[in-house]
């Protein structure tokens, strides 16, 4: 299936008798890799009664169809030419082109962990052939169901990695052992097992990586936006060890390396807010935190998955608001953080600052607040 990839705006005008008539806003997606580009014309046909007969005009524009009232998208395989297309060719055709890709093949990583589980599912609702990481194939099942390859591998297990990545494009790593981890455990796993990843990716000559890492690696800033030029000084283990592996990453200069600094990631049935309240409890109430939802999320893998060549290649993702923890906890019934260790959340109080994503990738939060989320139920 052929599918249409990264919008960029353009406005078509209708013509009757010189003078503009309607303006119809539509997308026009296109992309850059194994690609054939073909000028689709799909017909409007508008019918109107003149002086008791029937005159009809007819103006065709260019599209992919989405949110497009007066006709629909031809989803198949893009034609060799508009006369093959089996659709007519007017004088007053505006023509643009339009730029079909077949669905990429992803390897995901952490694809039973909470990012990586509900990121694997909407890659392959949007017709990419997604191929998950697990350490237990009995854990995938949900996976499978959805449409998603299998395969049985582990990051400390070099020998295992050869396979997962063998024939996919590209790589979405969201693999990674956060709470509970020891020093040790939280470097062997996000820092080496990204490595051998990396160095697995790079032997099997495949084209884009992308690292989902954490905001918390520019350390506490006192709720100063943080952006992604600023100096990192994480001092837990795992914002330290999420750090090591960005380095390493970033350092190799045969590998196309992305980094996508999460935040707080909630939302889609995951009860990570109602999780974190314990660990948060004796915060300040009035500490703010970045959040993303996972729709979101996966809206920021897609875009950088789809972008011929970023400018960057560090982006925050994050919502348009952090709230308070107040606000956070009371989201999910609870009462108020009590501020009784609210020198221990200073640590966590790092808040992120979103503009490259957007500005860069056209990136643009589908759920901008939290109160957003709660109001459409996810």
């Amino acid at each position: 299936m052929y599918r249409l990839v990264r919008a960029e705006r353009m406005n078509v005008e209708t013509i009757l008798r010189r003078a503009p008539e309607t303006h119809d806003q539509l997308e026009l997606r296109t992309w850059h890799r194994d690609t054939r580009t073909v000028a689709i014309a799909l017909e409007y046909q508008q019918r109107r009664h003149r002086r008791g007969g029937r005159s009809a005009r007819r103006d065709t524009a260019v599209t992919n169809g989405a949110r497009w009232h007066p006709t629909t998208l031809m989803r198949r395989r893009p034609p060799r030419n508009l006369a093959e297309s089996g659709l007519s060719v007017f004088s007053n055709l505006r023509r643009a082109q339009v730029t079909y890709v077949p669905g990429m093949k992803i390897l995901v990583t952490g694809a039973t962990g909470k990012v990586g589980s509900r990121l694997a599912k909407r890659l392959a609702q949007r017709g990419d052939h997604v191929r998950a990481l697990v350490r237990e194939l009995a854990r995938g099942a949900d996976l499978r169901d959805a449409g998603v390859e299998l395969v049985e591998g582990d990051l400390l297990k070099v020998d295992t990695l050869a396979a997962a990545v063998q024939g996919v494009d590209a790589v979405v790593h969201c693999a990674a052992f956060f709470r509970g981890a020891t020093p040790e455990q939280a470097h062997a796993v996000n820092d080496l097992g990204t490595q051998h990843l990396a160095n697995a990716t790079r032997a099997a000559a495949v084209k884009r990586f992308i690292f989902t890492s954490t905001g918390l690696v520019y350390g506490a800033n006192g709720g100063r936006l943080a952006q992604e030029d600023d100096a990192c000084a994480p001092t837990a283990a795992y914002p330290v060890s999420k750090l090591g592996a960005e380095r390493f990453l970033l350092g190799l200069a045969d590998l196309d390396t992305y980094v996508l600094r999460l935040p707080f990631v909630y939302g889609d049935g995951d009860q990570h807010i109602a999780e974190a309240v314990p660990m948060m409890r004796g915060f300040s109430p009035t500490q703010r935190l970045s959040l993303g939802h996972h729709v979101d999320v996966a809206q920021a893998v897609a875009r950088v998955l789809d972008a011929p060549s970023p400018a960057h290649r560090i982006y925050n993702v994050v919502d348009d608001e952090a709230p308070d923890l107040a606000t956070l906890f009371a989201s999910v019934g609870a009462p108020p953080p009590d501020g009784s260790d609210a020198e221990r959340g200073r640590s966590f109080e790092t808040v992120l600052e979103g503009r490259r994503i957007r500005e860069d990738l056209g990136f643009k939060p589908t759920f901008p607040r939290l109160a957003d989320a709660l109001a459409s139920g996810v």
